[in-house]
């Protein structure tokens, strides 16, 4: 029987299940083979972590800054007790204490006080860099790096089920938070160690487990691909569609800053496309030369020219923004 043929360069976001146990870059390999060879993905999961990955096909890579900013829902449970290397039931135990210190009410108590914590700690094990290496590297060898920390924002916590030494809670994140680091740092207020033993990703803003396909129904039914990848020109829901003209696309091609219509306001993101709803460029609605233009932040399907300054006035014309996939 003939090898199957590889489907065709897919341009758009696909928002992949993740099962728990393989690594988020393995997960895009799999895809990969499918003919995706350009492909990125907006948020790592560890591998002990199932649920949301963003995955960005052809030119969906270049909106990767603009999808990872959304917050991050999890649901989680960690167990107290422990302490390990990786801050997860994964790694090495590097202590062990007693829990029973610690009620219902005080874990509840604990977990809540997360939406407190402004900065935390980068586990060892993780993608982070040092001196162009990162962490996981360096800890596997026994090499020493410094300990980083980051600004964070917790904006909800909660318990969801407390079965002592054990817990599920649930989390709303900014991005980049780390949920082990969190329980981690849980187990050190409560003198006791922590660790987190299961994770998932519920929603990465602004995409849910909802619109999500597993990975071995991908890898089963191939050609069902093109049919789960939400297209490009609604990628960004949460950012406005705005229809140009033949003229004004042209400008656009070129980089050119075309005056923004006045439905617009400063500091507006749009998706600027053609009359086709062909997506040009992502744009941002900025005061220049006494009125506002839009300000390319990302050309799409060949990159434009740099802006240029001033540029020639063309009409536009709006259409609904989009309501996801």
């Amino acid at each position: 029987m003939p090898p199957r043929s590889p489907l065709p360069q897919l341009h758009g976001v696909l928002v992949l299940d993740k099962p728990s146990g393989p690594t988020s870059t393995a997960c895009l390999t799999a895809i990969k083979r499918l003919g995706q060879k350009k492909i990125g993905h907006a948020g790592t999961l560890d591998p002990l972590a199932a649920g949301v990955l963003v995955v960005l096909l052809g030119e969906a890579t270049k909106i990767a800054p603009y999808v990872m900013e959304g917050e991050k829902t999890y649901l989680g449970a960690l167990r107290l007790g422990l302490t390990t290397d990786t801050y997860d039931i994964q790694g090495a135990v590097t202590a062990e204490a007693p829990w029973d210190h610690v009620g219902p009410a005080a874990l509840t108590e604990a977990v809540a006080a997360w939406t407190e914590e402004t900065s935390q700690e980068v586990p060892p094990y993780s993608a982070a860099k040092h001196q162009g290496r990162p962490l996981y590297e360096l800890a596997r060898k026994g090499l020493a790096a410094p300990v980083k920390s980051k600004e964070i924002s917790v904006a909800d916590a909660r318990v969801e089920h407390v079965d002592l030494p054990s817990a599920t809670f649930r989390v709303r994140v900014s991005a980049g938070v780390y949920i082990r680091s969190l329980v981690h740092s849980l187990g050190k207020r409560l003198g006791c160690g922590a660790v987190m033993t299961a994770l998932t990703r519920e929603a990465s803003r602004p995409f849910d487990l909802r619109q999500a396909s597993g990975l071995e129904d991908i890898l089963a039914d191939p050609a069902s691909l093109p049919g789960r990848v939400i297209p490009l020109e609604k990628a960004l829901p949460h950012w406005r569609n705005v229809a140009l003209g033949a003229d004004a696309a042209a400008l656009v091609r070129q980089g050119v800053r075309i005056r923004a219509g006045r439905e617009a306001a400063a500091g507006e993101n749009a998706l600027l496309c053609d009359e086709d709803s062909r997506p040009l460029a992502l744009a941002r609605a900025e005061e220049a030369d006494g009125g506002l233009r839009w300000a390319i932040l990302r050309g799409l399907f060949g990159d434009p020219q740099p802006a240029r300054r001033g540029g020639r006035t063309v009409p536009e014309r709006t259409v609904t923004p989009n309501t996801g996939g």
